[in-house]
């Protein structure tokens, strides 16, 4: 089945594990990937991991305009229209109390996440085919609230409210927006989260994750993958606006 045949994606973050995950997901249901991220390296490895002809890659920072408005122009280069936009990309910062909080850390958690989101609708909703769909990657950080990650938490919370603005703005041209909202996964955020939260027992930090999700255990980069298909695809062409949770019963 290709859900997104003659169909073309970029995906931030798209070196990262959900990112990649979905690009697979993306590529072999027919869609034309554009992955973008900040290091070459690990997008070149995500390319031969991945082994599709109709995938490419584009190094880019989400939170500079003239890098953003290049991954755009590539993409139509490359493959023309573009129908669907994974706004991936995010950083964790630091684990520490507000007034701890360092500033330079502060900014550059808002500059990714906040605005390097923005950034993307900005220049990549003129580009857009009509019926297009925009999945953002919030978290379950964007529903409720944490202690000693302030700035990722504002941060989730704020790309709620852009995703919300973004549906309204995009109705007429029926492009869909919505944010999914993950609880940890397992992959590299959550690594650096563990130790931010305990140093010393990196393990008994994830365990204490868990047990905050009912299911009792973390999501897998590919079951967000499936969800953000879910979304480019047509089968969700009556779904906008929507704050999806796939936490594991976490927000229940």
């Amino acid at each position: 089945m290709e859900r997104l045949k003659n169909k073309t994606a970029i995906i931030t973050g798209g070196a990262g594990g959900i990112g990649k995950a979905a690009a697979i997901l993306f590529a072999n249901e027919g869609a034309n990937v554009m992955l973008v991220d900040l290091n070459e390296e690990d997008l070149q490895k995500a390319v031969e991991e991945i082994g599709t002809p109709n995938i490419k890659y584009v190094v880019a920072d989400v939170s500079k305009n003239d890098e953003v408005v290049n991954f755009v122009k590539k993409t139509k280069e490359s493959f023309g229209e573009i129908d669907v936009f994974f706004n991936n990309a995010g950083i964790e910062g630091k684990v520490k109390p507000i007034t701890e909080y360092p500033l330079d850390v502060f900014q550059k958690v808002m500059d990714v996440n906040v605005k390097g989101v923005w950034l993307g609708l900005k220049h990549v909703i003129p580009a857009m085919r009509n019926n297009g769909s925009i999945i953002i990657t919030s978290s379950v950080a964007g529903m409720q609230g944490t202690a000693n990650v302030s700035p990722y938490v504002a941060s989730k919370h704020a790309i709620v409210g852009i995703m919300r603005c973004a549906a309204l703005e995009c109705a007429p041209r029926n492009i869909r927006v919505n944010t999914i909202n993950p609880s940890p996964v397992d992959n590299r955020m959550m690594r650096s989260l563990e130790e931010g939260f305990d140093p010393k027992n990196k393990e008994e930090a994830k365990k204490q994750f868990e047990k905050m999700i009912p299911l009792g255990r973390y999501a897998k980069s590919e079951e967000i993958a499936r969800v953000a298909l879910f979304l480019a695809s047509d089968e969700s062409n009556f779904v906008t606006g929507a704050v999806l949770p796939v936490d594991g019963g976490m927000t229940a």
